[in-house]
């Protein structure tokens, strides 16, 4: 059960880490909040706030290309968010919720009926593909 809550805390602190680096990266901050609000009250806005300087520091890290401090915030959180787990079980569903939504796609549960595409281009090819409108410039 160890290697499952450790596992799945890591998955959890990549996705919300990546989160953070995004326009939706409240939703993130929400997500995480809303854990725990429901297990440390106390703490919650606390923890609330720490994401949001872990937000600035993800942002500086891309900006400047620094993999290495980008990879201690996800293990800074993995720890965190496993020693939730570990003190509050059932709040295993509800991280796996997270990772699903927030996660890379391939941890995302299966979508039937979408789309798939996959293009390659050489030499001056261009492609194009858009899920909705699309606007070419030919400059």
């Amino acid at each position: 059960m160890e290697s499952e809550l450790a596992a799945l805390a890591n998955l959890a602190a990549s996705a919300v880490v990546s989160g953070l680096a995004t326009a939706g990266w409240e939703s993130a901050q929400r997500a995480i909040g809303d854990l725990w609000r429901r297990a440390h009250p106390e703490r919650a806005d606390t923890v609330v706030a720490e994401l949001g300087e872990a937000r600035a520091d993800v942002l500086a890290a891309r900006r400047d290309g620094d993999e290495r401090a980008e990879r201690e915030l996800v293990g800074e959180w993995q720890t965190r968010l496993r020693r939730l787990l570990a003190a509050h079980p059932e709040m295993l569903p509800d991280l796996r919720r997270i990772v699903d939504e927030m996660g890379p796609p391939e941890r995302r549960p299966d979508r039937r009926g979408g789309i798939s595409v996959t293009a390659h281009a050489s030499g001056g090819s261009r492609i194009n593909v858009a899920g909705r409108d699309l606007t070419v410039d030919g400059r």
